[in-house]
């Protein structure tokens, strides 16, 4: 729906929304993603214009023990005082779940104002609440987000009128497709941290660039490195080198890949020595080609630097594995150490055994994982998924 349509310049027209305010309530919609609270200031706006007890967006119904995502503005907060659990209690008896979807309208209209004051979930929920008069409207997105907009007023209001449910009708396509686009992007996010956990536990350590080198942000690992100063340091938001010539061959690598950003598989390599004189830090840098670019004062990510200590080794989670090859508590012991590089006396003073007691465990360890080789048996653990959770 655009302004353009007859539909939506009617709708306006009921609602008596000039340009303005439409403007107004548009920007609201498409801002509450970017909310702490999704869609507060939208629903604040619209509970104040209508002069409602409390404007509502379901963005989750309830389900087998698992809550609702509800979003509340009411005249006392975000919460009305006292207010039962509709997730827990009331969900099972709301007579709103199979309202068609794009229907506004109210519940004394729809359900009839005699049967409204006698059904279960307006005496046992909404009367105790002090309200009385409901307004309605279902929304499913494109992704599949089946979602719901509740307005409700006290007894000594009135029913909701037909400007205000033009309202409701002028907004619902628009913060539909705001909801399915909060949807995108939340999913985004979670698949985000999912990998930014996993490169973690990897112990590979990422920096991000801006198009002036400096350093946006890092994960874990790589701050780790940072603070060590052993080799990479961040200065003046800048990445550095321990070493004159590592650090210029740095500079150099990174201003080479922001004047040629267009070719995602542009790489550099670099290997950084370190004041402890332990292993050289390995260092690979990608360009970040971005769809659009903004301009202005935005800052923009650009280069994307990975971080490998040699020395390290990733973490094995113990539970997988045991789970993973049916290995015994000390067997697992054993299997740990041998990815960290430590030899079978190493292995023994660690563990407080005798070598011939790991030697004996590490032959378990052989038949279950299938190898024969020490060397053969951390390549196995290493790539194995118990080093990724």
């Amino acid at each position: 729906m655009t302004l353009s349509t007859p539909d939506s310049q009617t709708l306006c027209a009921s609602a008596g929304l000039d340009a303005a305010a439409l403007g107004e309530l548009l920007h609201l919609v498409y801002r509450g993603p970017q909310e702490s609270t999704p869609w507060a200031s939208l629903l604040e706006h619209l509970r104040q214009r209508c002069g409602a007890s409390y404007f509502t967006l379901v963005l989750r119904n309830p389900a087998q023990q698992r809550p609702g995502l509800i979003v509340n503005a009411s005249v006392h907060g975000p919460h009305l005082p006292g207010e039962p659990s509709y997730s827990e209690h009331y969900y099972a008896i709301c007579p709103f779940l199979d309202w068609p979807v794009g229907q506004v309208a109210s519940a004394d209209q729809v359900i009839g104002t005699d049967a409204w004051l006698a059904h279960d979930f307006y005496r046992q929920y909404l009367a105790p609440l002090d309200l009385r008069y409901v307004l309605v409207a279902h929304m499913r997105t494109p992704g599949g987000m089946h979602c719901a907009l509740f307005a409700c007023r006290g007894p000594d209001g009135e029913d909701f009128n037909e400007a205000e449910r033009a309202l409701v009708r002028l907004l619902l396509p628009h913060l539909q497709q705001a909801v399915d686009l909060h949807s995108t992007v939340d999913q985004l996010e979670s698949e985000r941290r999912l990998y930014a956990l996993t490169i973690d536990r990897l112990l590979v350590g990422t920096a991000i660039l801006d198009t002036q080198g400096r350093l946006m942000r890092c994960n874990d690992a790589a701050q780790r490195l940072l603070d060590s100063r052993d080799g990479l340091e961040c200065r003046q938001e800048r990445l550095h080198a321990f070493g004159r010539q590592d650090n210029r061959n740095l500079q150099t690598a990174i201003q080479a890949l922001l004047q040629r950003r267009e070719n995602v598989d542009d790489v550099e390599v670099l290997a950084l020595s370190r004041p402890s004189g332990g292993m050289p830090l390995n260092l690979l840098l990608r360009p970040l080609a971005l769809n659009h670019e903004s301009h202005g004062d935005a800052r923009q990510p650009a280069v994307a630097v990975f971080i490998r200590n040699p020395a390290d080794s990733p973490r094995a989670s113990r539970t997988l594995l045991r789970s993973l090859f049916q290995l015994t508590r000390t067997e697992t012991e054993v299997a740990m150490q041998m990815m960290d590089g430590l030899t079978l006396d190493e292995t023994a003073d660690a563990l407080g055994v005798s070598r011939n007691t790991v030697r004996a465990h590490l032959r378990g360890v052989f038949a279950k994982t299938g190898v024969t080789r020490q060397a053969e048996l951390v390549k196995t653990l290493l790539n194995s998924v118990a080093s990724l959770a």
